[in-house]
């Protein structure tokens, strides 16, 4: 089980019962109370029972794909290239409709302008303040738009 929560349009943090890591989209960093401070880039890490891939985008840009028990969560906000790299995600944390529809992810944390994704998507959207998984299985069969506050 784990939980996701965001504070910040630009970033996303995953909690699970050993590590809590914050991943942020706009200066492409993964901060994780690491020893060697923040993470700058691409490239993969575990840190706790996270895997993370940060997959590089033009202009220095960043986007994650973070693997917990078997969950993937993209983490793209609102770029739209690279999601062929990405691949398959089960929970997108992103404001880009384009970026759902080509994945097509089962629930999407939207980072940014909920009331147009939604309309645009003719979904309902709920508000939370943090996210949670319990596994795979757990997570809904058609679209979910959630906005956290």
């Amino acid at each position: 089980m784990f939980e996701i929560e965001s504070k910040n349009p630009d970033a996303v943090t995953i909690v699970t019962k050993k590590t809590s890591v914050t991943l942020n989209v706009a200066d492409g960093t993964i901060s994780g109370n690491l020893a060697v401070g923040l993470i700058h880039g691409p490239g993969e890490f575990e840190v706790g029972d996270v895997t993370i891939r940060g997959i590089a985008i033009s202009e220095g840009k960043v986007i994650y794909d973070a693997e917990i028990g078997g969950v993937h969560v993209g983490i793209i906000g609102g770029i739209e290239e690279g999601l062929d790299d990405l691949g398959v995600s089960d929970v997108l944390c992103t404001s880009s409709v384009r970026a759902i529809r080509e994945i097509g992810p089962k629930v999407v944390i939207a980072m940014g302008n909920v009331d147009g994704m939604v309309s645009e998507l003719k979904v309902a959207a709920r508000t939370e303040k943090k996210y949670k998984i319990k596994s795979l299985d757990s997570l809904p069969v058609t679209l979910e738009v959630v906005a956290l506050n």
